[in-house]
């Protein structure tokens, strides 16, 4: 974390507010309102909108046990407040400590769903993950520690056959997923949900959108595959396409999994045909917001962009990002992404 510099403490209407500039470009609103009467004192620590960024900046650097109460004496002249900021640091840290546990969703006929659920305000969060990712990831993880830190809603599990749901990843389909995705938002997330799709859990965040508008209340896509496979499939030479088809799979390098390839078969491919989007309008109206690496090597970055054009909604934002690969998952990806969901929700509570 960056030194702190700037500090300002200025009057707020239940006594001083004081807040402290945490890095070169983002800031903290801390901490805190108090009040004094006679020789007692009591504190109400508060989560202002404002401090967001700033949480988040703490969370992706080491976490808030960073400021320490030495370092606090160093900062502040103020004794009382020394003594009180730490007490407001620690209910969000130790808020923190404890992370969802795993449940599992049971459903008729269907293998059951395992997901991590932290309840909270609206609109809620929920994360889609990509082909043969878990909910353990590390966008998965930040996202669940930023919304904490705000008190919304945040929900992320696995699809059939992927990491602690029943089910065989083989026999999955994009039918399938979508089918998942949709249970997720219509039995375990209560109100309109930020989806946020990773991979082809973009394609799955468009599909689940198009299908429950009412439940959908801005979408984040993260190197969004839409179609990809399917396109990727049909660009090969028609001999390649052909000897595939022969075989009855189809395999692709990557270096996204232990056996070094994923194997897709015929039946997957001709299945997933049935779920494309970019053919056609995209009728989405919800805010949009797109990111992508131009160093993708996996799904390319154009991708996004058809997205943005066939969508419907007048809200739509591509952010590119130059140095950005597949996964999305450095550092200063991972705050882009924060800090994307942290507009989109100050946009939609503002709305309201």
């Amino acid at each position: 974390m960056g030194s702190i510099g700037k500090r300002e403490l200025c009057c707020g209407s239940n006594g001083p507010l004081l807040m402290c500039h945490v890095s070169k470009r983002e800031s903290l609103l801390l901490l805190s309102r108090y009040f004094i009467s006679g020789s007692r004192s009591s504190m109400a620590a508060v989560a202002l909108r404002s401090c967001r960024r700033g949480l988040s900046q703490i969370l992706s650097n080491g976490g808030l046990a960073a400021l320490s109460s030495r370092r606090l004496e160093g900062l502040f002249e103020s004794p009382l407040l020394v003594q009180l900021i730490p007490q407001g640091l620690s209910l969000i840290q130790g808020d923190r400590r404890h992370k969802s546990t795993v449940q599992y969703a049971s459903r008729p006929d269907l293998p059951k769903l395992a997901y991590r659920r932290v309840k909270g305000k609206s609109p809620g969060v929920v994360f889609l993950p990509g082909y043969g990712s878990t909910m353990n990831g590390q966008k998965a993880e930040a996202l669940e520690e930023f919304c904490k830190s705000l008190g919304h809603s945040y929900l992320r599990f696995d699809y059939t056959g992927h990491g602690a749901s029943e089910g065989v990843q083989a026999e999955g389909t994009i039918g399938t997923w979508k089918k998942d995705v949709l249970f997720v938002l219509d039995e375990l997330a209560e109100g309109p949900q930020i989806m946020v799709g990773s991979s082809i859990g973009g394609w799955l965040m468009l599909l689940a959108a198009i299908a429950r508008p009412e439940k959908t209340a801005a979408l984040v896509g993260i190197s969004t595959a839409a179609d990809h496979l399917v396109t990727s499939f049909n660009s090969l030479p028609l001999e390649t396409r052909k000897e595939f088809e022969e075989k009855g799979e189809w395999i692709v390098p990557t270096k996204h999994s232990e056996e070094g390839l994923y194997k897709f078969s015929m039946d997957f491919l001709h299945e997933a045909e049935n779920h494309c989007v970019l053919q056609s309008p995209i009728p989405i109206t919800c805010p949009v917001r797109l990111i992508h690496g131009l160093k993708d090597d996996d799904v390319p970055w154009h991708i996004s962009m058809q997205v943005a054009e066939r969508v419907l909604s007048p809200d739509v934002d591509v952010i590119l990002r130059r140095h950005g690969q597949h996964r999305m998952s450095d550092k200063d990806d991972i705050k882009l992404m924060v800090y994307t969901i942290d507009d989109l929700i100050d946009k939609l509570t503002t709305l309201v």
